[in-house]
């Protein structure tokens, strides 16, 4: 344990699973409370029975950020559980609505749309206003190689929601860094989590792929995506104002 974040909170959405189960667990390794939120009950807690076997403190709170009351909500719970809020990361996200552009259903790019954009705004809108009248913080959001920095056949809709979320990151941390709230996004490529795989892929057979298709020759790990995130949130980053920091071994350089 280090104390980089000590008696910080921090509030991670999408913690139940792959890269903000790793950032909620980086977090309370270097000494912060955790709160730990998303839809499903059982992998936020499996989350919060990971930090506390490691002598961390987290709580588990579900809610829907696409709900502007449960986005509210969260934040309140946080504060509640923990006396404040320092640090928010928004992670929920999904990969939906694939397939090329003319044939994606209308529901399936409205459900991408409101999770990946909306409950981005939604959960930085009350993650702002607690901060701002209480002495600013550290936002940092999770969005993707694939939108600003580049583009891949079947995911149009994916890149365009992520797009959406590196400009709202740039124009909120504009907006607010004079309410001392710095924001920020990492924008992950391949990462070794089940979002990362093709439909009936083996582990070889995604290893193979990732050393063609990546420069470094492999799909990145969930703690360096969590190491990125830790950086922007930190002291250490206090003039890192609307950076958008790609981590996707080479793919776009």
């Amino acid at each position: 344990m280090t104390t980089r974040f000590a008696d910080q909170s921090v509030l991670v959405t999408g913690g139940g699973s792959g890269i903000g189960r790793a950032i909620a667990l980086a977090f309370a390794r270097e000494g912060a409370n955790v709160a730990v939120a998303g839809r499903t009950a059982a992998p936020l807690a499996e989350t919060v029975e990971l930090i506390e076997q490691a002598g961390g403190k987290a709580v588990a709170l579900t809610g829907d950020v696409t709900d502007g009351q449960d986005a509210a909500r969260l934040v309140r719970e946080a504060v509640e559980r923990f006396g404040g809020l320092d640090v928010a990361v928004n992670n929920a996200g999904v990969i939906g609505a694939l397939g090329p552009v003319a044939d994606i259903a209308e529901a399936d790019w409205q459900r991408l749309i409101d999770i990946n954009v909306t409950g981005t705004l939604l959960a930085m809108k009350h993650q702002i206003g607690h901060m701002r009248a209480h002495g600013g913080g550290a936002i940092v959001n999770v969005s993707s190689n694939l939108g600003v920095h580049r583009r891949a056949e079947g995911v149009g809709a994916y890149a365009v929601s992520k797009a959406a979320v590196t400009a709202l990151t740039r124009a909120a941390a504009r907006d607010h860094i004079a309410d001392g709230v710095r924001i920020n996004a990492v924008s992950p490529g391949a990462v070794d989590t089940p979002m990362s795989g093709r439909p009936g892929e083996s582990a070889a057979e995604k290893a193979e792929r990732m050393r063609a298709d990546v420069p470094v020759g492999r799909a990145g790990a969930v703690e360096e995506v969590a190491a990125a995130v830790l950086y922007l949130a930190s002291a250490e980053a206090g003039y890192t104002v609307g950076a958008d920091l790609v981590l996707d071994g080479g793919t776009t350089a």
